[in-house]
C-alpha cells in the first residue's frame, strides 16, 4: 500500500510538471488543448475509496490551477471526472468483474476496454472544463467541438503512454 502511494505521489508530480511545462506550451490550434494530466485519475487503482478518489482529483486540479492561473476550473472538472469514474467502471465492467489487485490499464483489460474508459471520462472532464471556461451556452457547438477535438488528442497521448510505460 505504501509503495502504491509513493508511486502515485511521484506520478502526480511528474504529470503536473509535464502538463504545465511541456504540453501547455505546444500550440496546435485554439480549438485543441490536450490535457494529459487526467491520466492520473484514470490510472488510480480500482480499490481506491471514493473519498480518496475525490480528494486526489481535487488536489490534482488545484495544483494544475495554481500553475495555470485558472482558479477552480481544473479542480471542478477533475472532481467531476472522479465522481463519474465508479459509474463508468460499473458500466463497462467485464462479465466476470475486475480482477483483485489489477489496475485500470491497457495491459490488463485490452485496447477496446481502455479506449472506452478513457474516452468517456476524458470527454466528461473536457466538457465540464470548457463549459466552465466560457460560462455560457451561446457557443454550445463550438465548445462541444473544442471538447471533442481536445479529447481526441488527449486520448491519443494517453494511449501512446500506455504502450510505452505500462507494458506486460
Amino acid at each position: 500500500m505504501i509503495r502504491i502511494l509513493g508511486r502515485n505521489i511521484i506520478r502526480l508530480a511528474v504529470l503536473v510538471l509535464l502538463q504545465v511545462f511541456i504540453i501547455n506550451n505546444i500550440q496546435i490550434s485554439s480549438m485543441i488543448n490536450p490535457y494529459f494530466y487526467v491520466i492520473f485519475i484514470l490510472l488510480l487503482p480500482f480499490e481506491t475509496p471514493g473519498w480518496l478518489l475525490l480528494l486526489s482529483a481535487f488536489g490534482l486540479g488545484i495544483v494544475v490551477d495554481l500553475f495555470m492561473n485558472t482558479p477552480g476550473l481544473h479542480a471542478a472538472s477533475c472532481v467531476f471526472m472522479a465522481a463519474l469514474r465508479p459509474q463508468v467502471l460499473n458500466m463497462i465492467s467485464p462479465r466476470d468483474g475486475y480482477d483483485q489487485g489489477s489496475f485500470p490499464r491497457l495491459s490488463y483489460y485490452g485496447f477496446g476496454w481502455f479506449l472506452r474508459y478513457s474516452v468517456i471520462l476524458v470527454f466528461a472532464h473536457h466538457l465540464v472544463l470548457f463549459f466552465i471556461e466560457v460560462f455560457r451556452f451561446s457557443n454550445f457547438v463550438e465548445t462541444l467541438l473544442k471538447a471533442a477535438l481536445s479529447t481526441l488528442l488527449s486520448v491519443v497521448l494517453i494511449m501512446i503512454s500506455q504502450y510505452f510505460i505500462y507494458r506486460k
